[in-house]
């Protein structure tokens, strides 16, 4: 493995622009020049309520929340994915409404190829078995791509997936962490 990857993304119209809890978006400064707020340890955008309101009224279907049954299949297809494309995977958390990812890959991909692989692949696999959602996606545009570089900021970012907050289901590589002399669970957990 060249590089490592945190992945995240979030389904359909659970987290908009203007949302209470934060959101990443451009912000243009009174001088003009735009910036976006998705640096880590930096603070998001706070709440602004009239931008939410116009991001609700341009969605063009529910917003979608994963449930249980779709969470192993989703895993699986990530398996498959990373096995077609020859990356590691070590670690997936699937929440309801977000998923985390942590890959490495050989060589320097764009990071924005390996979010869109997973995603693509991920809905196919979720329109299998519940057909195309109303929205035309089961996903937000885009997403967070963080380099995950030396041991500790990969084994971090494992254990931050491992400690997710209401999971469907939290799958980790043990057999990366055992190789580098980290402790882990012996399976995956379903909630």
């Amino acid at each position: 493995m060249d590089r490592v990857w945190l992945l995240t993304w979030t389904t359909y119209g659970t987290w908009l622009p203007g949302d209470e809890r934060g959101h990443v978006s451009n912000v243009r400064s009174a001088d003009g020049t735009g910036r976006r707020h998705n640096t880590p340890g930096t603070v998001p955008e706070g709440q602004q309520r009239g931008l939410k309101l116009a991001a609700q009224a341009k969605l063009v279907g529910d917003p979608i929340y994963l449930e249980l049954e779709l969470a192993a299949p989703v895993l699986g297809q990530f398996h498959e994915t990373t096995a077609y494309r020859g990356w590691t995977l070590l670690a997936v958390g699937i929440m309801a409404n977000h998923i985390h990812v942590v890959v490495g890959v050989a060589g320097d991909p764009e990071p924005e190829s390996l979010l869109r692989d997973f995603k693509s692949y991920a809905s196919r696999c979720l329109n299998r078995l519940r057909g195309k959602p109303a929205s035309g996606t089961w996903w937000t545009e885009g997403g967070s791509k963080r380099k995950k570089e030396g041991r500790e900021e990969i084994v971090a970012a494992i254990e931050y997936v491992r400690n997710q907050e209401f999971p469907l289901l939290i799958w980790v590589n043990e057999a990366y962490l055992r190789s580098n002399g980290e402790r882990g669970a012996s399976a995956p957990c379903f909630s």
